[in-house]
């Protein structure tokens, strides 16, 4: 994919409400959410994708039955901070999440959440069955709480991270 989406205006970014982390893949998608008070986050599961129907359909329910105020898309990108194909992915993804739920979306850098999240479940010592299961929803409770801890590094679907 080399060019994302257009949004049709500039999305307010809501101070209140509970935020969706999200840990985004072709075939799974992690997802972590937080209280209303947006103190704590905690993994709270792994989809795995179908179709684009069902995906909306999914995302419209987590939407509406966990009264989600904001999406953080996770953006996988290169040490650099460039965007990698998969980064342009995850764009494109946030935008058509916001298309499917009105429900703004920001994105923020997620670099080394996966493996921050695989040494967790190791340290754990949870089991290499169970820590397949755990590992995407994992990786989103830790970009959730890494944009609770500074959430002045997000960014807009029209903006790139920088270093």
């Amino acid at each position: 994919m080399s060019e994302l989406p257009e949004q049709d205006s500039p999305q307010v970014i809501p101070t209140t409400g509970r935020v969706a982390g999200v840990d985004y893949g072709t075939v799974r998608i992690g997802v972590a959410i937080t209280d209303p008070g947006r103190i704590l986050a905690s993994p709270f599961e792994n989809y795995n994708r179908r179709t684009p129907v069902k995906d909306a359909s999914y995302f419209q329910q987590l939407a509406e039955q966990e009264r989600v105020a904001l999406f953080v898309v996770g953006l996988p990108v290169h040490m650099s901070g460039d965007d990698s194909e998969k980064s342009l992915e995850a764009r494109a993804f946030g935008v058509w999440l916001n298309q499917q739920t009105d429900v703004p979306v920001i994105f923020y850098d997620e670099r080394f959440t996966s493996s921050m999240a695989k040494q967790m479940l190791q340290d754990a010592n949870v089991s290499k069955k169970k820590r397949k299961k755990r590992l995407d929803m994992m990786a989103a409770q830790i970009l959730l709480t890494s944009y609770l801890e500074n959430p002045s590094r997000a960014v807009e679907s029209s903006e790139k991270l920088e270093d």
